[in-house]
């Protein structure tokens, strides 16, 4: 729209000081002429914009005209370019929204206070996802966050993890939430928590509904991810863990908050589990670092898979010819500790 335009030249020049025609055009993706245009109609509303020539030429604002955000610190400053996350604001279809924000805001900060805010964005890059998932497939993500916004019922086919697994739900959205990349909504009556990747089809309703006026989402969310955690490790096992070792989670926890220290130097600690399963995979990959002492399930269960390892590596060797490794000369295996490159 015309009008928006006319606002980001504004913002733009106050920004940047000084741009030619070329380079708006460039920077709102429209033509030179229509620049012109938006130029003369800024003229005709008194803004006092003016046009230099030669090579360091271009337009620029009257000394002192801007817009100023007022007690701002330079923390404060720092911090508000810090909060805005590109990657989730995208997802929501809010991408070009966040962008526009962001250069508003730029542009009515005083000139000490954007070198401030400068200094984070190009120090600073937040990724929250983890290396090893895959990203989640959230098509309907902009309609629940919509139906968030307007107050909308939505009917949901949801798949979850038990029988039966794909299930019709109906849904009064009171809000979103981005847990380490990946996005819940958090919906009456209850209210419940759902994944919004989970979400297999998605029907509008005209329906609309009243969020409670007592629901405060950011203290739902602290609740539910404690008693998540409460109810995740209803299980405990005694370990000895070797000197130097370190555990993960919540038996990284336990062991940093105390344990026995024995006369060999290794510690015997208590730390809660989730599962038989899970603990197994988790111990399991420090080798002989981490003895399981109790349960005896899990214990058993471990030597079992010791037991198996133990005799798939001492039957005989692979033939190389079969293989194609090849040992070098000097007895050292290709890869073993050579440099990792891209």
């Amino acid at each position: 729209m015309k009008s928006s335009r006319l606002v980001s030249i504004l913002l733009l020049l106050q920004t940047r000081e000084r741009m030619t025609a070329a380079q708006l055009a460039e920077e709102l993706e429209v033509s030179v002429r229509t620049v012109y245009r938006d130029v003369e109609a800024l003229h005709a509303a008194g803004i006092p914009l003016y046009g230099d020539a030669g090579h360091a030429g271009g337009y620029r604002l009257l000394d002192g005209y801007r817009t100023r955000l007022t007690g701002l610190t330079a923390g404060e400053a720092e911090a508000l370019f810090l909060a805005g996350v590109p990657g989730p604001a995208a997802e929501l279809g809010l991408g070009g929204v966040l962008a526009a924000a962001r250069l508003k805001v730029r542009a009515a900060l005083p000139r000490e206070l954007r070198a401030h805010a400068d200094r984070i964005s190009d120090r600073f890059h937040l990724d929250a996802p983890g290396w090893y998932a895959d990203a989640d497939d959230t098509p309907y993500l902009p309609a629940v966050a919509d139906a968030v916004w307007n107050g909308r019922v939505l009917s949901v086919l949801y798949r979850r993890w038990r029988e039966p697994t794909d299930v019709r739900r109906r849904l009064e959205p009171y809000g979103l939430v981005l847990k380490a990349g990946r996005w819940y909504v958090v919906a009456g009556p209850g209210p419940r928590t759902f994944r919004v990747d989970q979400i297999l089809r998605l029907d509008p309703c005209d329906e609309e509904f009243t969020r409670p006026g007592d629901f405060d989402l950011a203290a739902y969310w602290t609740a539910y991810r404690r008693d998540f955690h409460e109810r995740l490790h209803r299980g405990e096992a005694v370990l000895r863990v070797a000197p130097g070792t370190r555990l993960t989670g919540a038996a990284g926890e336990a062991l940093a908050s105390g344990g026995e220290r024995e006369a060999d130097g290794w510690t015997r600690v208590t730390v809660p589990i989730e599962s038989v399963d899970r603990a197994h995979d988790a111990f399991l990959v420090h080798g002989a670092a981490v003895e399981v002492l109790e349960p005896a399930e899990l214990r058993d269960r471990i030597a079992r898979t010791a037991g198996a390892l133990a005799r798939l590596y001492t039957r005989n060797p692979p033939d190389p010819a079969v293989t194609g490794r090849r040992d070098r000369p000097d007895g050292h295996l290709p890869g073993a500790g050579d440099p990792v490159t891209g």
